[in-house]
């Protein structure tokens, strides 16, 4: 393949990923698809209808990316979740921290991009603080923290943390076949759960965790299959194009968000290049107000006093530095990540979910408070 080749087949990757992100950003606009309001939804009124519609999302996205790996297509172990050292203390504090402040903040990392295009100006702030304080643990002054801390608490396994390379090392099995296995397993048990109730077979439902589960699926392949160059011309060695992590990749929406920040404000330098993480975020946004608009839901909103806006700014600083610790957030881990079946994925999920709870029951106390 030559360099205009690969010019051409990275223009690919990063519409494709665009497009995908759009939907995505498109279904979660239409069916108010969100973890901390699947999580409030249950704490405050005992309400699973949209934590079926995330599980049902997680089901589709296991089912799919295993059924990649069963053919051959991907490996888990291409991706950033499934390497050998599990950061378990990283990923589950991250999640906790990351739990707590997307309460704070109204929403997870998707969720402030959705309303960013629905004409929420409290999730443009967010945005803005989410991007510096993940930047900042990724490369700056919380990124010495994290590395001198909390990555260092780390188990070296002998293979990669996904489940089938630990259950083939165990057994001998092939981990093609084991992923097609355990994928169709645990993906079709959370598949079951959540269509077992009416709830989780309304069309809203049936779209928002198909729908979102899908587009995971996809950007996986457009990412691991797609953009795979198993010898790049300049290089002369295997290459994911247009990628963050040089590793294959799904959506996730912590880091990337930092790096469109930073490709932003350094536009005008060669080195700075679109990627896959970066075009997700703008696809987001894009897809989100376009059917923000087209349905007649667009609509202003402002900060309601100096506490809501504490509040969200705290939630955002919360959301960059636990999400990048994390390696993800209710996206990049809770269905990107765990679509590998990888252990620090489902270690950072419980943490997410665990601070969302915190979060929540804080909110109570406060309210309490002023009563």
């Amino acid at each position: 393949m030559a360099t205009a080749d690969i010019g051409a087949l990275t223009q690919y990757v990063l519409w494709a990923t665009f497009a995908l992100s759009a939907a995505f950003g498109a279904i979660a606009q239409r069916t108010h698809f969100c973890t901390m309001g699947a999580v409030a939804d249950i704490v405050h009124m005992g309400d699973w209808s949209r934590m079926r519609m995330w599980a049902l999302a997680i089901g589709t996205a296991m089912i799919g990316f295993n059924a990649m790996v069963a053919l051959g297509w991907v490996e888990a172990s291409r991706s950033v979740y499934a390497s050998e050292r599990l950061i378990w203390l990283s990923n589950l504090g991250g999640g906790v921290v990351f739990g707590v402040g997307m309460v704070l903040a109204s929403g997870c990392g998707s969720k402030t991009l959705v309303r960013v295009g629905g004409g929420n100006l409290k999730a443009l702030v967010v945005l803005l603080v989410l991007a510096v304080t993940s930047y900042m643990t990724l490369r700056g002054v919380t990124a010495v923290w994290r590395v001198e801390t909390v990555d260092r608490v780390a188990v070296t396994l002998p293979v990669g943390q996904d489940l089938p390379s630990l259950v083939a090392y165990a057994s001998g099995a092939p981990v093609p076949l084991l992923a097609g296995v355990l994928g169709l397993l645990i993906g079709g048990a959370l598949v079951a759960w959540a269509l077992s109730r009416v709830e989780g077979r309304s069309a809203e439902t049936l779209l928002g965790g198909v729908g979102i589960g899908a587009v995971i699926v996809a950007v996986w392949w457009v990412s691991g299959r797609l953009g795979f160059v198993p010898e790049h011309p300049d290089t002369l060695e295997p290459t994911y194009l247009a990628t963050n992590t040089r590793s294959m990749e799904s959506l996730t929406f912590v880091a990337p968000v930092g790096y469109a920040l930073d490709w932003l404000i350094l536009y005008s330098d060669a080195n700075k290049r679109l990627t896959l993480g970066i075009v997700s975020v703008f696809g987001v946004i894009a897809g989100s107000a376009a059917w923000a608009l087209a349905s007649g839901n667009f609509r202003w909103e402002g900060f309601g006093d100096v506490e809501d806006l504490a509040n969200h700014l705290v939630g955002a600083a919360l959301m960059g530095v636990g999400g990048v610790t994390a390696f993800g957030c209710t996206v990049g881990q809770g269905l990107a990540g765990v679509s590998t079946l990888a252990v620090g994925s489902f270690l950072a999920l419980g943490g997410i979910l665990a601070g969302a709870v915190l979060g929540l029951r804080y909110q109570a106390w406060r309210l309490e408070r002023r009563v």
